[in-house]
């Protein structure tokens, strides 16, 4: 037998034309996926036989390739036996194979150019019209399962055999006006909004503006953690792969909209680590905020205008946008509910605009289809290649395991991580998943690539419907046995509100009674302030509550827990903060100066440290301080203003600078201990007190 390479296969397979003729026998119409054992390489391949008013077409696809839907040739089928060419390619390429007693395995012969090799492939999904037949009476069960869970609405759409073949609407998308939910009402699609990120950055890799692993700071030198090793080893990939070792940090982010991304990442410094790099799965969307910022950086624009041109306009995704802002110009859009006591109630959109790349986009499940069938078709649309195969199969790997246990209930294998995809094995079959979730919306999207399958859910409420009913679906379509997920998944729901209630009576048996506040309420009022994540004011509350706090724009009541500890108290304003434990500490004089509050749960409580009052840095106000004093040894000092900060002289001493402290002194720097306070009558300050280890000592004013 005459042998030929491996690369003249390659390039033969690739010279494929398109042609078709019918085929005998029904037996083999659907999807098959197997390989030719090339030389030193198992070529995958994909196999489609379908019907069509011409007859029965049949395409291949090489994934690796970047050969996609090419047409076969000469289809014949006869009892278990079926042949099938690529016509017009040199070396007159053919399959010879046989099919399994049970239907489900084609294996035999591919010849080309003198040279033979053997193939197997194994049955897929049957096609899209199969697809539509599994999903027949489906109807009925979403509009079941939306009253089941209470959910004012949702929306699915479902592709299968490189088509949409199932979309639906059901409830409500505005409950007040009763408008119906349809296939293009807009969501905001959360964190599903990562895959699109990565491969963003994946189209920017094949343009050659980017290599995954080089070094971040080859790109972006500002970009700082608080370990410089770290800095100086992480990738762009470990972004994308919740590998950076820096934990979630949520907060820093939720609900601000006073600074920009540049701004943000700068913070980042200032953050604690809880893992070194690659060590330890940790979900953090500020680093998929970041991956966001370096495209639009490297694209020459904004993440926005990145992903509008080149991924949403080829795409056809018109209405899909960036801001909920924009989405609730839209006529038809979805408002966001939450559940409170089992009624429904309408709360505001929540801005996400500055981590954006992380989960900022919003879409209808019409628009979303062809995000899935871009992604199974290898990142082809229509004639336009949009990204290599190979790029969007890096993307779709596993990169980090993520160390969750999956329950045996979910058929599901242990979980990695790709590039803004879990990457898994359900019920036996490969899976690309991932859920995304901002206050009134919840996504899934799950892709099948073997089975040639996509779906995606959204509601507007906060739920776990939408997963569950695309694991119904997939289950139909891929002809799995039936697993009621959404009557396990209800029951399982009740049960936890059940054990919320207790929990929570328990949580106030835990408060310690009969203590109060070490300092009047007053005392804690204030500006605090941490490097990372910004400030955090405390205003006097209203009636038993005392307290407020305000953070990024929240503003929450806190109630006394015990001692110096408060906590978030309920509210019919923004919950972000119910429940929420904030300590006040002192320092050695006794003055209220720091909060600590748990704000990353796998960290340290972070610290906001109290700041002085602003009146303490105003010149107007600290030019009433300057002047001669004289000290009590004899001598005279002075005290002067350089700008916005006071300076003290004393004889035979150096000139201190006086730094603004919370308890309205003026700390000398560089020394522990030594604060100067200015005693004022009618505006005019009139004597200097030293604060001394030593005593206490007054300086008065001279005229």
């Amino acid at each position: 037998m005459k042998e030929i390479s491996k690369s003249r296969v390659i390039t033969l397979l690739l010279a494929a034309l398109c042609s078709a003729i019918a085929l005998a026998s029904s037996e083999f119409e659907g999807i098959w996926q197997g390989a030719i054992n090339t030389p030193g390489q198992v070529l995958e391949i994909e196999v489609t036989f379908s019907d069509s008013e011409d007859g029965v077409t049949g395409k291949i696809s090489i994934p690796v390739q970047g050969m996609m839907d090419f047409a076969l040739s000469d289809i014949e089928a006869e009892g278990r036996s079926i042949q099938f060419a690529m016509a017009g390619i040199p070396g007159e390429p053919g399959f010879e194979g046989e099919l399994s007693d049970d239907g489900k395995e084609i294996s035999g012969n591919f010849t080309q150019g003198g040279g033979q090799f053997t193939f197997q492939l194994s049955a897929g999904l049957a096609g899209a019209d199969v697809a539509r037949k599994a999903m027949e009476g489906f109807d009925d069960f979403l509009d079941e399962v939306v009253k089941q869970f209470n959910v004012p609405g949702l929306a699915i759409a479902i592709v299968a055999g490189g088509e949409l073949v199932y979309e639906k609407g059901a409830g409500y998308r505005d409950i007040d006006n009763s408008l119906p939910m349809t296939p293009d009402t807009l969501f905001a699609i959360g964190s599903t909004t990562k895959a699109m990120t990565s491969t963003l950055l994946g189209m920017l890799a094949d343009d050659g503006k980017l290599s995954w692993d080089e070094p971040l700071t080859e790109y972006l030198p500002e970009f700082r953690l608080m370990d410089p090793m770290i800095t100086a080893r992480i990738t762009p990939r470990d972004l994308v792969t919740h590998r950076s070792g820096l934990p979630r940090h949520d907060s820093l982010w939720y609900n601000n909209n006073s600074v920009s991304r540049k701004e943000m990442i700068n913070r980042f410094e200032h953050l604690e680590l809880t893992a070194d790099l690659r060590e330890r799965f940790q979900y953090n969307n500020l680093m998929y905020m970041t991956a966001g910022y370096l495209a639009g950086q490297l694209y020459g624009g904004t993440w926005e205008s990145a992903l509008g041109a080149r991924l949403f306009k080829p795409l056809g995704m018109n209405r899909s946008n960036f801001s909920v802002a924009d989405s609730a110009r839209d006529e038809n859009h979805a408002r966001p509910y939450r559940e409170k006591d089992d009624k429904l109630e309408e709360i505001p959109f929540r801005s996400i605009d500055l981590i954006g790349p992380a989960g900022s986009v919003n879409s209808s499940v019409r628009e979303m289809s062809r995000w899935l069938l871009f992604n199974l078709n290898g990142g082809r649309v229509g004639d336009n290649q949009l990204i290599t195969p190979a790029m969007l199969k890096d993307i779709h790997s596993p990169h980090m395991t993520t160390s969750v246990e999956p329950s045996a209930e979910s058929r599901v294998t242990q979980q990695t991580y790709g590039m803004g995809w879990m990457v898994e094995s359900y019920r036996g079959m490969k899976r690309l998943q991932h859920g995304g979730g901002i206050d009134g919306f919840i996504t899934s999207v799950m892709l099948f690539p073997n089975d040639n399958v996509g779906l995606v859910a959204f509601n507007n409420r906060s739920s776990g419907l939408p997963s569950l009913v695309n694991q119904m679906a997939a289950d139909r379509i891929l002809g799995l046995e039936k697993v009621d997920w959404t009557g396990t998944a209800h029951k399982r729901m009740e049960l936890a509100k059940s054990v919320a209630r207790k929990a929570e009576d328990a949580k106030k048996e835990k408060r310690i009674k009969g203590t109060k506040p070490s300092h009047r309420l007053s005392d804690y009022i204030g500006h605090y302030r941490h490097e990372g994540y910004g400030s955090a004011m405390i205003t006097k509350g209203e009636g038993k509550r005392g307290l407020r706090v305000e953070y990024n724009g929240i503003q929450a009541p806190l109630e006394h827990a015990h001692y110096d500890q408060w906590q978030g108290a309920d509210t019919d304003g923004d919950p972000s903060f119910v429940g929420a434990q904030i300590l006040f500490r002192a320092d050695f004089e006794g003055n209220i100066a720091e909060l600590s509050v748990p704000l990353e749960l796998l960290a340290s409580p972070v610290v906001f440290s109290k700041q002085p009052d602003p009146s303490m840095f105003d010149p107007e106000v600290l030019a009433a301080y300057t002047g001669a004093y004289l000290l009590e040894s004899g001598g005279t000092g002075s005290v002067e203003l350089a700008g916005n900060t006071l300076m003290v002289s004393v004889p035979g001493q150096p000139r201190y600078t006086l730094i603004p402290d919370v308890s309205g002194r003026f700390n000398l720097r560089g020394l522990q201990g030594y604060s100067v306070a200015f005693v004022e009558e009618k505006g005019v300050a009139v004597k200097l007190i030293f604060h001394q280890p030593n005593g206490v000592f007054e300086a008065k004013r001279q005229d």
